[in-house]
């Protein structure tokens, strides 16, 4: 009897779920999307229970298509959007607030206070993030600080923490098992990466009772079954990494140097660094990359806010594109940019600047510029902030990279892949299956339960689909890069206020 991994991508806008052979190719797939909830302005959430109804659903969905029932399916992999919170009763099961997403950012104040107390460097220090409301801690204090009662009930030992795969994992054992692995625990901002423990100095700084959080296991090894009716048998789910970190590992990142860039409505890149913890000086997060086996692998990451949702507003705020893979012929109707730079600093500058206020900016416009230079420059945009983010990877590491492997939506833009490989002055390398969020999901539950020997057997599934040479001529990609830091600095001068 034929058997196959379910991998549960649960993402920021839908849940899908995607069913992989042997060979690491894609046999089904379901998807469907759930709403997003802004109460107030820069407040962003969702309902936790429709997030497990979606991917429940698609789950089902998905093996139906193909005719299996729960014994064909050998593991579960799960891979979920990061720094999402929920908090839920022990005893009932129920969330006591929406989900906090990532993107929130009503905690922004409190973290203002505690970097004015100067606890920046000890948060870095101990976990490798920026003190920022983007992480879990902030918003679980939130919570225990705004719902009636709830801070007593925590105190109790009453509620449970947990990021999108502990909640699913919550439920698909019907309260059984309440687990987090590693990667999805060094983004809450409560963990030590260094000693791989939930951090009493930390907790207490946010107030957080440890009772409330989930037991941190590997990202590769069996947490449970399922004892859900989704699946005619139980099914044991066997890896669980972060969206970013699973797509590194889909993308068999495996060795120190390796880099991958998914470009979706952001871009995020992420460097392996090997075993050891190395702090960024460049602005740049340190993560857990994985733990597989009890060998953990660390990677530093920089994430940029705007990618694809450039090209999304050329289309829904301009109206000059139709769809968004319009851009790519617009932008080839000229022959270059005609000296326009565009920073798409529309929620701020990422890394390596974080600079929340910058905003953004258009340079070198004249009479002459036309929607094919606009495009054209938007397009660049991404490739230009991928460069600044993997300068500074360079940089921090000490280690030159040879190739990058990208993923994401925007891939398929070969413009911008060739632009990218020219900028970067190495090899950009897009693979033959784009899911590798999902696909890093199933390996790594395929690895816990067998299904794949070993992590060699693994890197000899993975296969380029089309690679891109550097091509372009360097004194132009010279004087463009120059050009783009004056852009940049453009959009900082504007952002400095003028003496009254």
């Amino acid at each position: 009897m034929d058997e196959y991994i379910l991998a549960l991508d649960q993402g920021t806008t839908s849940s899908r779920a995607i069913i992989f052979d042997r060979n690491g190719q894609i046999r089904s797939i379901a998807q469907k999307e759930f709403k997003q909830i802004f109460p107030k302005s820069g407040w962003v959430e969702h309902d936790p229970n429709e997030i497990w109804a979606s991917q429940a659903s698609v789950a089902a969905e998905a093996t139906v298509k193909m005719g299996l029932n729960g014994t064909n399916i050998k593991a579960i992999g799960i891979t979920n959007q990061r720094e999402t919170t929920i908090v839920w009763d022990r005893k009932t099961g129920e969330p006591i607030y929406n989900a906090i997403v990532w993107q929130d950012r009503r905690t922004a104040d409190f973290c203002d206070e505690l970097r004015k107390k100067g606890k920046t460097e000890l948060i870095r220090s101990k976990t490798g993030l920026v003190l920022d409301a983007y992480f879990s801690g902030s918003k679980i204090k939130w919570i225990l600080d705004h719902v009636k009662g709830a801070r007593e009930k925590a105190n109790a030992g009453e509620l449970a923490f947990g990021t999108v795969d502990s909640w699913l994992v919550w439920k698909f054992t019907r309260g059984r098992v309440h687990v987090t692995d590693i990667t999805n625990a060094s983004r809450t901002m409560l963990f030590n990466i260094i000693t791989q423990q939930w951090d009493p100095e930390l907790l207490g700084l946010l107030d957080i009772p440890e009772s409330m959080l989930p037991e941190v296991k590997q990202s590769s090894e069996i947490y449970g079954e399922t004892t859900t009716t989704i699946f005619a048998s139980k099914i044991p789910i066997a890896g669980i990494a972060g969206d970013q970190h699973a797509a590194l590992f889909g993308q068999m990142c495996t060795e120190k140097a390796m880099v991958k860039n998914t470009y979706g409505t952001g871009c995020f890149m992420l460097m392996n660094i090997g075993k050891e913890f190395i702090a960024s000086k460049n602005n740049l997060l340190t993560t857990v990359a994985w733990k597989i086996n009890g060998q953990i692998q660390y990677a530093f990451e920089g994430s940029i806010f705007i990618a694809g949702a450039a090209v999304q507003w050329l289309r829904d705020g301009l109206g000059i594109i139709q769809t968004s893979a319009d851009v790519e012929r617009l932008a080839l109707s000229v022959e270059d940019t005609q000296g326009v730079y565009f920073v798409p600093a529309f929620a701020g500058l990422g890394a390596p600047y974080w600079q929340p206020d910058v905003r953004g900016t258009f340079v070198g416009l004249s009479r002459g510029t036309n929607k094919g230079h606009i495009a054209r420059a938007a397009i660049e945009a991404i490739a230009y902030q991928t460069m600044d983010v993997l300068n500074a990877m360079q940089a921090d590491a000490g280690m030159e990279i040879k190739e990058l492997r990208v993923d994401g939506g925007a891939t398929a833009n070969d413009l911008l892949m060739q632009f990218q490989s020219d900028l970067l002055n190495c090899k950009v390398i897009r693979p033959t299956v784009v899911e590798t969020t999902a696909l890093g999901a199933a390996y790594l539950a395929g690895l816990a339960t067998g299904y794949w020997k070993n992590v060699e057997e693994i890197q000899q599934l993975w296969k380029a689909e089309k690679e891109f040479i550097p091509a372009g001529d360097q004194a132009v990609i010279k004087n463009g890069i120059k050009n783009w830091k004056r852009a940049i600095h453009a959009a900082q001068a504007w952002n400095d206020k003028l003496p009254e």
